[in-house]
Parts: C-alpha cells; sequence; structure tokens
C-alpha cells in the first residue's frame, strides 16, 4: 500500500456512495495512519525544524509547538477515535478537497523524503470533515503576532484570503473565515 493509494480509496468512496459518510472517511484515515510509525512522526519532525530554520526565532518556538502537538499528535487521534460521525458531507467539497490534496501530495512526494504528504493530507482531512474544524487549530500564530482565533462558535484565520489561489494550498477547504484585522 502506497501513500497515494489513500486519494484512490476515496476516489471509491465517492463513486460508490450517494452521499459521503464521515465514517467512510475516518475508517480510510485510520487505515493510512496505520502506515505511520514513530520514526515517521520524527521524520517529519525534524523535516518541518530544518524547514523553519531562516524563521524568526519568536515565530519559530510559538508555530512548532502547535505544529507538533497539532499537526504531528493528530495522527494518534485519528487512529483512536472511536466516535461515530452521521452528518453527511458535502461530496463536492469533499471531492474538491481529494483533488488539492492529491496535487500537493503528487508535487511533494518528489520533494519530501518522508510522510508529511500523507500525514499533512490526513490531518487536513480528519479537522475538515469529521471535526468540523480549522486546519491550523485556534492559538496558531502567524507572522505579524496574528493568530487562528475562535469567536461565538466561529473559526477565524488571518491568512486564509492570501492563499486562496495557490494550487496547493488547503485554505480552500478549510473551514475558518478570513480574519479581519
Amino acid at each position: 500500500m502506497t501513500d497515494v493509494e489513500m486519494y484512490d480509496d476515496f476516489s471509491d468512496v465517492v463513486s460508490s456512495e450517494n452521499t459521503v459518510s464521515p465514517q467512510s472517511i475516518l475508517d480510510i484515515l485510520k487505515k493510512y495512519c496505520e502506515t505511520i510509525s514513530v520514526f515517521d512522526l520524527m521524520a517529519v519532525n525534524a523535516e518541518m525544524i530544518e524547514e523553519s530554520k531562516y524563521v524568526q526565532d519568536g515565530y519559530k518556538k510559538k508555530s512548532h509547538g502547535v505544529y507538533a502537538k497539532y499537526f504531528l499528535g493528530r495522527i494518534k487521534d485519528v487512529h483512536s477515535d472511536k466516535n461515530h460521525y452521521d452528518e453527511p458531507v458535502d461530496k463536492e467539497e469533499f471531492i474538491d478537497a481529494v483533488a488539492t490534496l492529491k496535487s500537493y501530495h503528487d508535487a511533494e512526494s518528489h520533494t519530501s523524503k518522508t510522510k508529511f504528504p500523507l500525514i499533512y493530507g490526513i490531518i487536513s482531512l480528519y479537522t475538515t470533515f469529521i471535526l468540523h474544524e480549522p486546519i491550523h487549530p485556534v492559538g496558531t500564530p502567524f507572522p505579524g503576532s496574528l493568530y487562528v482565533e475562535e469567536h461565538d462558535g466561529k473559526f477565524y484565520c488571518p491568512v486564509k484570503d492570501a492563499n486562496l489561489e495557490s494550487p496547493n494550498a488547503v485554505c480552500k477547504m478549510c473551514i475558518a473565515e478570513q480574519l479581519e484585522f
């Protein structure tokens, strides 16, 4: 089983179900979480540290803590999630999200030597379509002392609009709205 097969599995779900069930999505995500070892998580963590070496120190420390906890730590959450989810998933939004993530995976799999593209896909789909949370959790820092925020049950991101045109950005699928500042 290769990492990219996850997207084929999602295509099978989309073509075989009238509505896309979150439980079908979760089952596939769990299957691929099982292919991620602690060594894979350590390699991805090292890759994230290396890629942020030129980032401002104060921002780097804050952001890495959030990414390590919520990005890498959520793999365990997906794997152990025993909840049952009933609310049907918007099929067109899911198809678009899978296409975006597959495109990202195809582009990054040539440069990343780790399971980063797989983890990125798993966490993006899990937070968006299972948990109904923003991909970057509340409190995620961005340059300029800005953060992902929650107000009255709605999520706001300071960089959403700036990334909507980026072909592989997950901002298009994220449930957060643009933070006005």
